[in-house]
């Protein structure tokens, strides 16, 4: 007996035109969306409340801790504190980058969205439908 896709008796064809739509329709949605950020060195990535007052980190301001934890490292590997300021800092730098981000989806009608809904979402369904046996 030959075995249809993932080796279940699925359907070949109920898999590539699955396939296929939701590659079209996850290609559309994702190519509608814009991404911008708002990261520098001067703006901050982190902000806190404190004795009455909101104060910001800022990226600059990230990067003298990591400067700290580099040479601490350095000059001596085995230094705990220097190896936490570091990574610390890096995870830090890195979380306000992806937190600076911002998305934007593009103007369209709702005629297009809806396909591209249809074709991803209901790409998404046949796909799955062809690996469950039949």
């Amino acid at each position: 007996m030959l075995k249809g896709a993932g080796g279940t008796s699925g359907g070949i064809g109920t898999f590539f035109l699955g396939l296929f739509m939701m590659s079209g329709g996850f290609y559309l949605l994702f190519k509608a969306i814009s991404v911008s950020s708002g990261f520098g060195f001067g703006l901050p990535l982190f902000g806190f409340s404190a004795f009455g007052g909101n104060y910001g980190i800022s990226g600059g301001m990230v990067l003298i801790p990591l400067m700290f934890g580099i040479g601490m490292v350095f000059f001596n590997a085995k230094n705990v504190f220097g190896w936490i300021l570091f990574i610390g800092s890096i995870t830090a730098l890195v979380f306000g980058v992806i937190a600076s981000l911002h998305f934007s989806f593009a103007t369209m009608s709702a005629f297009d969205l809806l396909v591209i809904l249809v074709l991803a979402i209901g790409g998404l369904g046949l796909f799955l439908r062809s690996l469950r046996s039949m």
